[in-house]
């Protein structure tokens, strides 16, 4: 490797660094917000902005996969459509339709961790979103006729998004090697089976636990008014009765004591792929921020450490990557390459590993954590911008932490990481019996029996 090369290239950047600081140094505005509690427990945030003449509202309802039994998987992302499927007052497709035709957009998204829904609608509308929210959640249509309908609907999803992509089965084989708590170890999408099995009677029973006010947040964002807006979600929402509190999950994951591999043979795929993986502690804890910024030192944009070397000097990979995912629960730091042609899944692993015990040996150059801290800044004052980011940010932090504020102080957190944090994350976590991989293979598709 040519030394002075290398510091040639890192000078631009850290310069570049250097100009950006003072200008991203600036805290993003605080995010003023209202809260209440409706009698059936449904939590109420509200946050005025009439910069322009729209609104967002946010219903983050505490059900994900991490919720699910086994033998019953895919139910919260089912429900996600489900969801739009009709109510009482609202018939099939007239949600995207009223919402679509009146100037708006909307869609709903599920997680590990918890089912969204939200529409983007102009502030003259706000009567209509409240009520297409509030009468789904009161009097969602459970039949066998729409159950079937949306069950065939995921169980294509599945196999164009899964079965039958290249490395589309890949993620699913990392989570189920890397935990061993079941909330977390399958897909949320849920197998073929499970869904296949789910009757009208299992439907109604998860709707009835999880689609609760009191298991819900209501995050509206925009050009409205905070008490006039509060009395129309009271209207709208209070006569919904509150149901007999959800099971709490478990989400603590044991300790692992050694690496785990595995090769996984893919008729799909034209190229080796590399996951590596290691657990990290749950978001918003002590360790997390360290742990995010050492995502950007390793793999974020070209001046990262893995780009530079796995990527342009070595050329094993066309490209890398490297971060947290967005677990609330423990999280996996994943690591993911695809072999460039003519190399080997094995030196591309090398290269990896020895990158990492350079942080391990020594804490990151000022500028790479002031980089880090000014990605974090960007991406939050970004996304603030937004009024249906603040929102789903807001009912996110209330839900999950109990504490909507938690919106105003993800600057001041990742400020406060040092270099020698980084690398103390990197000595805890990025460790080998920590570590699972998963290698991802081409294989040819077995020839039919007989021949042509």
């Amino acid at each position: 490797m040519n030394i002075t090369s290398v510091r040639r290239r890192a000078v631009p950047v850290a310069l570049a660094v250097a100009l950006a600081a003072p200008l991203l140094a600036q805290t993003a505005p605080k995010i003023q917000f209202t809260e209440a509690t409706l009698a059936n427990g449904l939590r109420v945030i509200i946050s005025e902005d009439h910069a322009a003449p729209v609104y967002s509202i946010a219903v983050h309802y505490g059900v994900g996969s991490r919720d699910e039994r086994k033998g019953r998987t895919g139910f919260a992302h089912l429900f996600e459509h489900m969801m739009f499927k009709g109510s009482e007052n609202v018939g099939p497709g007239e949600h995207f339709l009223l919402v679509f035709n009146n100037g708006g957009n909307m869609n709903g998204t599920t997680n590990k961790d918890r089912t969204l829904y939200y529409e983007t609608m102009p502030s003259n509308q706000l009567d209509l979103g409240l009520y297409l929210e509030a009468d789904r959640m009161r009097s969602l249509a459970i039949t066998k006729d729409n159950l079937d309908n949306q069950r065939n609907a995921v169980q294509e999803e599945r196999r164009l998004g899964v079965d039958n992509q290249p490395y589309g089965k890949t993620f699913d084989t990392v989570d189920e090697l890397a935990y061993d708590n079941p909330a977390y170890e399958h897909s949320v999408i849920g197998s073929m089976a499970d869904l296949n099995a789910a009757t009208v009677d299992d439907v109604s029973a998860f709707f009835k636990t999880y689609y609760a006010p009191n298991n819900a947040v209501l995050a509206i964002v925009g050009d409205v008014d905070a008490k006039a807006t509060l009395d129309k979600v009271k209207r709208n929402f209070e006569p919904i009765p509150s149901q007999p509190r959800a099971p709490t999950v478990d989400m603590t994951e044991p300790k692992q004591a050694a690496e785990r591999r595995q090769t996984l043979d893919d008729p799909l795929a034209r190229l080796t792929r590399l996951d590596i993986v290691f657990k990290v502690p749950a978001r918003m804890t002590p360790d997390d921020d360290a742990v995010q910024v050492l995502g950007t030192v390793l793999g974020s944009g070209r001046s990262s450490r893995l780009y530079q070397q796995i990527v342009r000097e070595q050329q094993l990979a066309p490209n890398i990557s490297s971060g947290r995912d967005g677990s609330v629960g423990p999280g996996l730091f994943r690591i993911i390459a695809i072999v460039a042609p003519g190399k080997t899944a094995e030196a591309l692993e090398a290269a990896i590993y020895a990158e990492i015990e350079k942080v391990k040996t020594s804490p990151p150059a000022d500028w790479e954590v002031e980089k880090a801290r000014n990605n974090a800044k960007r991406g939050v004052v970004g996304g603030l911008t937004s009024s249906l980011t603040r929102a789903v940010q807001l009912a996110d932090f209330a839900a999950n932490y109990n504490n909507a504020g938690l919106i105003n102080s993800r600057i001041e957190r990742i400020a406060k990481v040092t270099g020698a944090d980084v690398q103390r994350a990197a000595q805890t976590y990025l460790v080998q019996e920590n570590r699972t991989v998963v290698t991802t293979v081409p294989k040819p598709a077995a020839a039919p029996k007989g021949g042509l």
